[in-house]
């Protein structure tokens, strides 16, 4: 690694802690039990699901703790990943394998990263990537209440970040406003994968749910809605049922779960 690499990696974590260490010292939030009802109601699908409490990152993943993570790990590094595991703008925005540079500070949430190396990273720091009954569950809290459904600011965050332009260089993933949970970033920083982004929406095209899910789309779609007033739940599910395992963007990070201990309770 060369020395502007590892300043970053040094600025990132704690003195004395490395690899799977440092990515496990990221303060971690336990995120109290709930349930999520997805943004369209699909015939034959329960109606809400239910969620166990659990703990969820502070913040999304930083490039200094992937820069930590590729490291240890050579076969994703930006020249070494398979093209199986990732699109060829993977990590794009580095300056090499082990350099960050000027568009990707230490300290912002990394992108360009695919589901595949999301995973990994996850495993890799003894942590997993959220469900989305998970991750939603967590964003649905407010900035000053539990429940963030009548929050206009959480909306208007949310509402904000969608129209405004992707920056080119992010800022840091600690700087974002915390909400009830204490969680920061889950709107208005980066999108962020999650486990199961691929059983976000069922498309109709096989011969097996080729007449599932008609009335999910269109005009249809609009009777079927929860709530047609919560464009950043649409936004996010419109996003998750276009992605494969393997894409990339300058907006797509992550960030990490774990199950609550069985005899914690948040």
């Amino acid at each position: 690694m060369n020395r502007r690499g590892l300043f970053a990696l040094l600025l990132a974590v704690p003195v004395g802690l490395v690899g799977e260490e440092a990515a496990r010292v990221v303060k971690m939030l336990p995120i109290p039990a709930g349930d999520y009802a997805p943004p369209l109601r699909a015939a034959g699908e329960p109606e809400r699901v239910a969620v166990a409490a659990f703990l969820l990152d502070e913040r999304p993943v930083t490039n200094a703790e992937f820069l930590a993570f590729v490291t240890t790990q050579p076969r994703w590094r930006r020249s070494q990943i398979s093209p199986l595991f990732a699109e060829e703008a993977y990590l794009h925005h580095w300056a090499g394998d082990l350099e960050l540079g000027p568009l990707a500070p230490g300290a912002a949430p990394v992108v360009r990263v695919s589901w595949f190396a999301a995973r990994a990273y996850a495993r890799w720091a003894g942590k997993r990537l959220p469900t989305t009954a998970e991750w939603e569950l967590a964003a649905a809290a407010g900035f000053t209440r539990a429940d963030g459904k009548n929050d206009p600011e959480l909306a208007r965050a949310a509402q904000v970040w969608l129209a405004r332009p992707v920056p080119s260089i992010l800022p840091e993933a600690a700087s974002a406003r915390p909400d009830f949970n204490g969680v920061r970033g889950l709107h208005g920083l980066v999108w962020e994968w999650v486990e199961d982004f691929s059983t976000a929406m069922v498309t109709g095209e096989s011969r097996a749910d080729s007449g599932l899910n008609r009335d999910l789309f269109c005009g249809a779609g609009a009777v079927s809605a929860r709530d047609p007033g919560d464009y950043a739940a649409f936004m996010r599910l419109a996003l998750r049922s276009s992605l494969t395992a393997r894409y990339t963007t300058t907006a797509l990070g992550f960030r990490c779960a774990r199950d609550l201990p069985a005899h914690t309770s948040p």
